[in-house]
């Protein structure tokens, strides 16, 4: 009888954290973008060539589904050597930070086209409409986190290269995905995978990387602590 396997087993101790928050800010930049700038003035960057892409409601399947590929990926880099974690989920700070920023100083908008809710991937389409309003455009972050899921596995040999390439697949189709649910427009796709790249970039430093190490172990020994002080 196989064993079935622990999240401990799958997700060391010391690497929850960075995952865990990850999450947590990314929510908090998302909602928190959205309640200070809600009622702001919002741009319409959207294009000619936008306006030619045409509404594909089945895509919300990528745009929706995307979610596992995310936490999957994730976990996977979370699992890689301390240096190439704290390489990654620094980047990851990095572009909340960033998206934060561009969020507030420049909020943008979409028009979103009337569908009829008469099949089923329409309904799903408006149900995505209705929980997500049409801000926190520019960068998209759908795009910008599929793109980090590629950029965490690119050029290891210890993923298959099958799955490498998946995950490239998997990033482009939902990039494309946020076009044809007329959620994003093409520059917030650009946005996205060049702020994922810049911030990869720039969390490659030491300077960077290794101060979000250190934070980052300095919290894990309290939580020990705390652990180890309950436990006695």
């Amino acid at each position: 009888m196989e064993r079935k396997l622990k999240i401990s087993e799958m997700i060391p101790k010391d690497r929850m954290l960075p995952l865990v928050f990850a999450f947590t800010f990314n929510m908090a930049v998302y909602a928190g973008a959205r309640m200070i700038a809600g009622e702001w003035r919002h741009y319409n960057i959207e294009g000619a060539f936008d306006q030619q892409i045409p509404l594909w409601a089945p895509s919300a399947a990528i745009y929706v589904g995307c979610y596992l590929f995310w936490a999957w990926n994730y976990i996977c880099i979370a699992r890689q050597s301390k240096k190439d974690m704290c390489r990654f989920f620094a980047a990851d700070f990095l572009s909340r930070v960033a998206c934060f920023a561009v969020y507030l100083l420049f909020p943008t908008t979409n028009t979103r086209p009337t569908i009829a809710p008469d099949r089923f991937w329409n309904r799903v389409v408006l149900l995505v409409y209705k929980l997500d309003a049409p801000d926190n455009l520019f960068p998209s972050i759908h795009c910008l986190v599929s793109w980090f899921c590629y950029i965490g596995l690119r050029g290891r040999k210890e993923y298959s290269l099958w799955y490498r390439g998946a995950s490239l697949v998997m990033a482009v189709l939902v990039c494309i995905s946020t076009l044809t649910t007329k959620q994003h427009v093409v520059i917030d796709v650009f946005g996205g995978v060049l702020l994922a790249e810049a911030c990869y970039f720039v969390a490659k430093r030491p300077a960077v990387w290794k101060r979000y190490e250190k934070v980052l172990d300095q919290v894990n020994r309290k939580i020990l602590r705390k652990e180890a002080g309950n436990a006695g």
